[in-house]
C-alpha cells in the first residue's frame, strides 16, 4: 500500500491566545497517522502572545506584520509549506485525533484535488446547537454527493500543485468570510473534483448568542455579494446552501414588500399571511431534522430561521448596494514574499 503523502498543516491565527493552545495540541497529538507532516501557524499581525504561545509548541511560525486577514495568512503557509497535501483549519478549532488520517483518506482516489471536513460542539448553550444543527442538516444534503463544490476552511485539505497552480484564497476578502467558497467554486467551475469526508471532524466555538448569529450571517450575506459580481451563477446553486434556504431570503423580501403595501391597501395583510405559511413550509425538511436531532431547538426555531433569512438577506443587500471596493480577481503567484 502506498504510504501518505508528507502534509502541511496550516492554521492562520490571529489574536489567537486563548485558543491556539488548544488547537496545537490536538493537531500535533494526530493518531494513525505514520508519515511526518508539518504545522505552520501564520501569526496575522496579532497583539497578544499567539506567536510566543506557538513557538513554544515547536511547530514553523511565520508572522505577517500587518493583519491581512485570513486568505493572506493561509496562502503564506502555502508558499512555504513542503507538503504535497495542504490541510487547513482555524485558530479556535480543536481537531479529533483521526481527523488528519480522514482528511488524507480521499486523496487516495488522484482525481480528487480538495477534501471538505465537518464542524461539531460541545456547547450546551440554544444558538450554538441551532448553528451546529445548520451544519448538521447541510451534511446531509452533501453526505451522498460523488462531488461538491464548497468547502470551508475550518477543516479543508487541497493537493498543494492545485492549490498553487491556481493562485490560493483571493486576498481580496480581508475578513473570515467567503474567501473559502470563492476558491472552492473557482475549483468546481474548472471542473476539478472535491468531496465530503463526514469523519475528518473539528470542534468548534459557535455563535454564543443571537447577536454574534445575526452578525455572522449579516457578513456572509454582505462578502458573498463582493464574490457574486465575479460568480453570478452562485446566487442560485451550490452544494452547501440548500434551495429553501434561497427560497426562504425571497419569501421574507416579499413577505416585507406586501407589509409595506398593506399599510395603504389592508387588503394585502392576507396575501402576507399565505407568504408567512409558504415561508414556514420550506422550513419543514429542516425542522424535522431538528425534530429528531434536538427536539427541544423547536422552539427557538422558527425564530432563528427568520433571522437567518433576514440577516442574509440584508446582507446581500447591502453588499449590492454599498459594495467595499472594485477588485479584478487576480491569480496569486506561487510564492509569497515573507
Amino acid at each position: 500500500m502506498k504510504s501518505p503523502p508528507l502534509v502541511s498543516v496550516i492554521i492562520p491565527a490571529k489574536n489567537a491566545a486563548k485558543t491556539i493552545n488548544t488547537c496545537l495540541q490536538a493537531v500535533l497529538e494526530q493518531k494513525g497517522f505514520s508519515q511526518p507532516y508539518e504545522v505552520i501557524v501564520v501569526d496575522d499581525g496579532s497583539e497578544d502572545v499567539t506567536a510566543a504561545i506557538a513557538n513554544g509548541f515547536g511547530v514553523r511560525v511565520i508572522r505577517l506584520e500587518e493583519g491581512m486577514g485570513p486568505a493572506t495568512a493561509r496562502n503564506a503557509g502555502a508558499a512555504i509549506a513542503k507538503g504535497e497535501i495542504l490541510i487547513f483549519t482555524d485558530s479556535d478549532c480543536e481537531p479529533e485525533s483521526n481527523w488528519m488520517v480522514e482528511m488524507i483518506k480521499p486523496f487516495e482516489d488522484p482525481a480528487v484535488v480538495g477534501v471538505r471536513g465537518a464542524y461539531r460542539s460541545r456547547q450546551s448553550g440554544w444558538v450554538p446547537r441551532f448553528v451546529q444543527q445548520e451544519y448538521a442538516f447541510k451534511y446531509l444534503l452533501i453526505a451522498g454527493l460523488d462531488s461538491i463544490d464548497f468547502i470551508d476552511t475550518y477543516s479543508a485539505a487541497y493537493r498543494r500543485t492545485t492549490f498553487l497552480e491556481n493562485g490560493g484564497f483571493e486576498k481580496a476578502f480581508p475578513v473570515p468570510c467567503v474567501e473559502d467558497q470563492e476558491f472552492s467554486f473557482r475549483l468546481a467551475r474548472k471542473g476539478y473534483r472535491m468531496v465530503f469526508a463526514p469523519d475528518a471532524i473539528v470542534y468548534h466555538q459557535h455563535d454564543r448568542n443571537v447577536g454574534e448569529y445575526v452578525k455572522r450571517k449579516f457578513g456572509i450575506g454582505y462578502w458573498k455579494a463582493f464574490m457574486l459580481r465575479w460568480m453570478p451563477e452562485r446566487l442560485f446553486q451550490d452544494t452547501h446552501t440548500p434551495a429553501t434556504q434561497r427560497a426562504q431570503i425571497g419569501l421574507l423580501a416579499c413577505i416585507l414588500l406586501a407589509m409595506l403595501i398593506g399599510l395603504f391597501w389592508p387588503g394585502v395583510w392576507y396575501i402576507d399571511l399565505g407568504l408567512f405559511g409558504v415561508f414556514y413550509f420550506t422550513a419543514l425538511p429542516f425542522l424535522v431534522h431538528l425534530a429528531f436531532q434536538d427536539g427541544l431547538l423547536i422552539v427557538i426555531a422558527p425564530f432563528m430561521i427568520l433571522l437567518c433569512a433576514g440577516a442574509l438577506g440584508f446582507g446581500l443587500l447591502w453588499g449590492f448596494l454599498f459594495p467595499r471596493k472594485t477588485v479584478t480577481i487576480k491569480a496569486l503567484p506561487s510564492q509569497i514574499d515573507s
